[in-house]
């Protein structure tokens, strides 16, 4: 803040006529000098004065700042010794002068400690000067240079506290404006918050968990969540305002490619506003990691091998990571039988397809000759069908699908197969039959258990190899990854950081539009890491993400009502569906905490019709994110709380449960690759009695493809370093003690729900744990 008015001017006027340059405080042991300096070494003005704290204060000619610490102001007349008129001898001289100038303190009212926490991740720390000002209802305090003599400001998971004396009084503190210029080279700086103490012994939290780049300056609100209608002062409002026109700016929507969700305007992670960042992005750069995986799994030898085929399935276990006692050896030893292959439409990692069949299609003509062999009660197939027991997935979606083309020396085929299923009489789901493409015909066959071991087999592989292809584009990549960067967006254009539902949500969208973009450099891009080993690189996966939106339905991504949809929802009938059953705990967990603090902020219904900016938020994701398809369900506006809660509900279960539940289990359940294989190269089998296994180790993805589709579900199936996982929320956005309770209410149902879950996987061949809440991540971040 520059100095009184008067005294500057003075100042400046005997800094003038004695050529003095400019001025350093200099701290001693019980009082600061002032020492006045000239453009020639070593000949300097003395002036004395008696100060309190140890700071250096550089005072230029040019600009005048006052330290974080003290308001300054010189004087003439309130303490001697007073500066003398100038002499001739001073005028002239230049070695002659000396001056005296008072310092006086003033302390209405004093706010201490003041304390700037800086941020953990890598590169958070500044040498930068930092200001702060202190904005009231009154009036501002004066500008602030935060920085304390012969000590490191500003480092790396630094919590550093400055006295700020202010020199009248400015009311009740509202805003904080923190200024950063630069000290030597740009240096970006990571803010966590800022608390005020007040002289009442009050603490004020402002929330920051922002970075704050070259000469910027940012305005942070006390972190007390509001609406818009509690903020009365213009001031506020024109906060929220100008929040949002910035944001704007910089979260612009973008059309990646017609027919998708829109994404963010950014052509590269580097593109991408600062805040929304990975830390390091060598952590997420694909390439890098699957390597890397490759090479932790000691495959890397194998993963130019492409058109190698492998002699045997004992050959696969070269590239299989043997780690004991976890699914994956257990997928590997038992993946033949029928029980795996049924229990992976459960409770693998593509668990939302299976439903209840009540009519066989007529382009599946199963009759009850082809499957009584298969049927335990004594009852026809339409029994069987009546009494619940038979169930369907129909992988039509994959039908006519264009296949990778790009490497010309391999031909690779995608099948749309149609898979009967049955539980038996220990309550197992297992297959009766398989049609590997959707129009029937003699060239079409329908295989069956009863069929040739090697026959069964293939096509237990096909289902497999079309399931891993909608679990990957669909169940992860669009139902998860796309629709919740849909959100973010309009989270970061529509509601302000002092909005209840922002701070709700912020936690949920962390680095989840970072890792979509670094998807769409890397990935499911032209040429990208997709088409190396996937029958759907090289566009496929492009078409079928878009027939799959009109199946992207509001009430398909409520997991009460997607459940009730496939008619999945009896325990009592379908007692293994672990999915499902930790799927709803966790969903009705995540109901309650959003209805919670909903609560807290809205009255009644009138208050959610009237809250603008929520109202914005929702448009945003209809008309822009969805691109206005009506087809879908999405609400265009909220009218209710019960609407609300559901709303914000879906958003942050997405993000958290379901991604969870797909994604975490890749390594799991497709690291074994006839399992899971990505892509096959023959041909499905046109007739019966004619697959030998050397037809089928040709069919399996080549070397080559197998490591890198190793490396790929390994990487993708590791938790980001510093995860943070569900109902923990060390970014204190919410500031207020009902908030706080109420998320310890939440986190206290969440070990419940982890405790059960661990409770149940004892002793199991096969836990189910992807839904324990304990490795359920807050946002999709991998």
């Amino acid at each position: 803040m520059p100095l009184c008015k008067d005294a500057v001017q003075s100042l400046l006027k005997v800094s003038d006529q004695q050529g003095v340059k400019g001025y350093i405080f200099q701290p001693l042991r019980t009082h600061v000098n002032l020492v006045g300096y000239y453009s020639s070494p070593g000949s300097r003005v003395l002036l004395s004065a008696k100060f309190t704290t140890s700071e250096v204060l550089l005072i230029t000619t040019d600009l005048l700042y006052t330290s974080s610490h003290t308001i300054w102001q010189l004087t003439q007349q309130l303490r001697p010794p007073k500066i003398p008129p100038p002499t001739e001898g001073d005028r002239h001289g230049r070695l002659a002068g000396k001056l005296s100038v008072s310092i006086v303190i003033f302390g209405h009212p004093v706010l201490e400690p003041f304390q700037v926490y800086v941020g953990s991740q890598w590169f958070a720390g500044t040498d930068d000067y930092i200001y702060i000002t202190l904005i009231g209802s009154k009036g501002c305090s004066e500008k602030n240079l935060l920085d304390k003599p012969f000590y490191n400001d500003f480092e790396r998971g630094a919590i550093d506290s400055y006295d700020v004396t202010v020199s009248e009084d400015i009311g009740d503190i509202l805003l904080v404006k923190i200024e950063k210029h630069k000290y030597w080279y740009k240096d970006d700086w990571y803010c966590r918050h800022v608390t005020v103490k007040t002289p009442a012994g009050d603490y004020i939290e402002f929330p920051c968990y922002r970075w704050i780049l070259n000469d910027k300056e940012i305005i942070l609100r006390e972190g007390k969540a509001k609406l818009a209608k509690d903020d009365k002062l213009q001031m506020l409002k024109q906060h929220r305002k100008k929040e949002l026109e910035e944001r704007q700016k910089l979260y612009r929507w973008k059309e990646w490619h017609p027919g998708f969700p829109q994404s963010i305007d950014a052509h590269c992670h580097s593109d991408l506003p600062h805040d929304i960042q990975f830390d390091s992005e060598k952590g997420v750069d694909f390439i890098l990691n699957y390597t890397k995986a490759m090479e932790n799994l000691f495959v890397n030898s194998f993963m130019h091998m492409f058109q190698s085929s492998w002699n045997d399935f004992a050959d696969f276990e070269r590239i299989f990571v043997r780690i004991s006692n976890t699914i994956s050896e257990y997928v590997m030893q038992h993946w033949k039988e029928d029980f795996m292959f049924g229990y992976q439409f459960l409770n693998g990692c593509n668990p939302v397809l299976i439903r209840k069949c009540h009519k066989i299609p007529d382009k599946f003509p199963v009759t009850n000759n082809m499957v009584e062999c298969s049927l335990e009660r004594n009852l026809t197939l339409e029994e069987e069908i009546e009494q619940g027991n038979i169930f369907i997935v129909d992988f039509e979606l994959l039908d006519g699908i264009s296949v990778n083309k790009t490497d010309p020396c391999t031909l690779q085929y995608i099948a749309a197969p149609i898979c009967l299923l049955y539980k038996n009489l220990e309550n197992k789901i297992v297959p009766i039959a398989i049609q590997l493409n959707q129009e029937p015909g003699v060239e079409n066959p329908i295989f069956l258990p009863t069929d040739s071991h090697y026959d069964w087999l293939l096509a237990k592989i096909w289902v497999r190899s079309s399931d891993f292809h909608i679990h990957q584009t669909v169940s992860h990549l669009l139902r998860t990854h796309l629709l919740s960067e849909v959100f973010a967006i309009a989270m970061f254009r529509q509601l302000p950081a002092v909005h209840p539902v922002f701070k709700l949500l912020i936690p949920h969208v962390r680095f989840t539009i970072a890792i979509n973009t670094k998807a769409r450099e890397q990935l499911i891009c032209e040429c990208g890491l997709f088409d190396k080993a996937n029958a759907t690189g090289g566009g496929g996966h492009v078409e079928l993400v878009l027939r799959s939106m009109k199946d992207l339905t509001y009430q398909s991504l409520c997991l009460p009502e997607a459940i009730k949809m496939r008619e999945m929802e009896s325990k009592e009938d379908i007692p293994y569906y672990f999915f499902r059953d930790d799927g709803l705990k966790v969903w009705e967990a995540v109901l309650g905490f959003v209805g919670d603090i909903v609560d807290i902020y809205y009255k009644d219904d009138k208050t959610v019709c009237e809250d603008t900016e929520l109202q914005a938020f929702v448009k945003d994701v209809f008309v822009y994110g969805l691109r206005d398809n009506e087809a879908l369900g999405f609400p265009k506006t909220l009218k209710t709380k019960e609407q609300l809660v559901e709303y914000l509900t879906l958003v942050v279960f997405t993000a958290s449960g379901q991604h969870a539940a797909v994604n975490f289990g890749q390594y799991d359940w497709c690291s074994w690759i006839p399992n899971s294989p990505p892509t096959m190269r023959c041909p499905p089998p046109t007739k019966k009695d004619e697959v030998t296994i050397e037809y089928i180790i040709e069919s399996l993805p080549d070397r080559g493809r197998s490591c890198w589709h190793l490396g790929a579900v390994w990487a993708l199936s590791q938790f980001q370093d510093n995860e943070l996982f569900l109902g923990f929320y060390p970014d204190e956005h919410f500031t207020e003690k009902s908030i706080k309770e109420v998320m310890v209410k939440f986190r206290k149902e969440l070990e419940e729900i982890g405790s059960f879950i661990q409770e149940r996987n004892k002793n199991k061949k096969l836990p189910y744990y992807y839904l324990s809440p304990d490795r359920i991540p807050n946002s999709i971040a991998v």
